[in-house]
């Protein structure tokens, strides 16, 4: 789908170069730029301009960017808003959400304009979405099948593409569904695809890891607390699946759950109801579950630290997200992206880097076993660290850099012929070159030349014995 940038943009910001800058880099993508200092200033515009989109800074003054979240939903004011945050909170984020924000950015050192501005074309693509969606759902799978970008994943691939038309048809119901892939493949941003797909897009969506809260406080993430329900409950805590009341709660890391939350768990996926610790009335709300893990949850049941019954109230719809070595197509477009998001944290900041052939080709080999996380890390990394605007080999990770061997072999088949080519006789030529090389780099020490090789010293011999070499060889003086 293609978006039409002549719509307007409100910035309510106090910062006047944060805002110049974010107005430029809008401004050569088409939109108009209507920026204000104040929230009273900002819900003046709203009451007498048309505005497509607002991008609202929380600490305004007068009125704060929440009220002015408040004064749209007031009126039922239908455009987006985006919350800029300077001082940002899960709690200040799932308020923000409930009270209508399209998307939550906290603002630091990273926050580009160039990442605002795309988030605006993805804010855009998904209200756009969201009427095709109203009209047509072929039309929308018909969209998937062309676009490089979805709800924040990236890929153009056969893997990706069955995976964005699988999220469009699981987010038009209202049923569980678990993500599975390994550690860094974006689980997360195919649940907030899902949530953004679907009919409680206005609603919370409340994330949750449950591998990173300790045991003991889980239960009370989950539910809440009563005042005095343990030591240190010194007033009552709503937990999140009340705080996600009427839209979606992530569950990330499910498989790290001990058993007997599990059961809490279980009894809240049947009835949607629950007790606070430590409380006595029954509270019940309305929440879409989804699930997460880059574990074998099935292996689990069977070991029998995973209960068979929550496995298969959790595993309604599976979706699983490849890992990056599964889908190297995609990472010439990873790359682009990732380039373009970080290009301010560069030390001058003024122009996009480039990587050389030799680095893509790197990136093509390598398996990447922290996925696409790995991949961005050290997009970010080469960013800073290179000099210059282009990124070469010398500068990336020794991990990531072709072997010795490998670059020996290179050099060897840069110079062979393009027809014409006897294979076994090209291969034993490389072999009896390789073991003269090691054999003079050791002084004609058989035991030192094997190890070099990586052979033992009778197979050396015996390799030497087939290639028809003197057993006897000495290097030149």
């Amino acid at each position: 789908m293609v978006i039409k940038p002549e719509q307007t943009i409100l910035i309510a910001c106090q910062n006047d170069d944060f805002t110049e800058s974010l107005s430029m880099a809008l401004s050569k993508e088409g939109y108009k730029i209507v920026s204000v200092r104040s929230g009273d200033e900002a819900v003046h515009i709203i009451d007498r301009q048309q505005i497509n989109m607002a991008l609202v800074e929380d600490t305004l003054k007068g009125k704060s960017g929440m009220d002015v979240l408040d004064y749209c939903q007031s009126l039922a004011l239908t455009f987006p808003v985006i919350m800029i945050a300077r001082d940002p909170s899960i709690e200040k984020a799932v308020m923000a959400v409930k009270k209508g924000a399209a998307n939550y950015v906290a603002l630091d050192a990273t926050t580009s304009p160039k990442l605002i501005t795309e988030l605006v074309k993805e804010v855009f693509l998904s209200k756009n979405s969201e009427l095709t969606n109203a009209n047509s759902s072929n039309e929308i799978t018909d969209e998937v099948s062309q676009i490089e970008k979805f709800e924040g994943l990236v890929g153009v691939g056969p893997a990706m593409k069955k995976l964005y038309k699988l999220i469009n048809r699981v987010a038009q119901s209202d049923v569980t569904v678990l993500i599975t892939g390994e550690s860094g493949t974006g689980k997360e941003l195919v649940a907030q695809a899902i949530h953004r797909r679907s009919n409680r897009r206005d609603k919370p969506f409340v994330p949750i890891n449950c591998g990173a809260i300790p045991e003991e406080l889980l239960e009370s993430e989950f539910f809440g607390h009563e005042k005095g329900a343990f030591s240190g409950a010194i007033r009552t805590k709503i937990g999140r699946f009340e705080l996600a009341n009427g839209g979606t709660i992530f569950l990330d890391e499910i498989g790290e759950m001990k058993l007997p939350l599990q059961v809490k768990l279980l009894r809240f996926l049947q009835e949607h109801k629950f007790e606070r610790v430590g409380g006595l009335k029954t509270i019940e709300v309305d929440v879409r579950v989804i699930a997460a893990t880059n574990k074998d949850l099935w292996k689990a049941v069977q070991e029998g630290s995973f209960r068979e019954d929550l496995f298969y109230r959790l595993n309604v719809v599976p979706l699983y997200v490849p890992p990056l070595r599964e889908r190297k197509e995609d990472i010439p477009l990873l790359v682009e992206n990732f380039l373009e998001r970080y290009a301010s944290i560069s030390e001058d900041g003024s122009e996009k880097k480039k990587l050389t052939p030799e680095v893509m080709e790197c990136f093509m080999e390598y398996s990447w076993p922290g996925n696409v996380r790995e991949l961005e890390n050290i997009i970010k990394r080469l960013i800073i660290l290179s000099d210059g605007n282009e990124i070469t080999v010398k500068d990336l990770p020794e991990r990531l850099r072709p072997s010795k061997k490998e670059k020996l072999l290179d050099s060897s088949f840069a110079k062979l012929p393009e027809t014409g080519l006897d294979l076994k006789k090209m291969l034993e030529d490389l072999e009896r070159k390789f073991i003269q090389q090691a054999l003079e780099r050791t002084g004609g020490v058989k035991n030192q030349a094997a190890k070099l090789l990586g052979l033992n010293r009778t197979t050396l011999i015996e390799k030497m014995k087939k290639l028809g070499m003197d057993l006897s060889y000495k290097p030149a003086d």
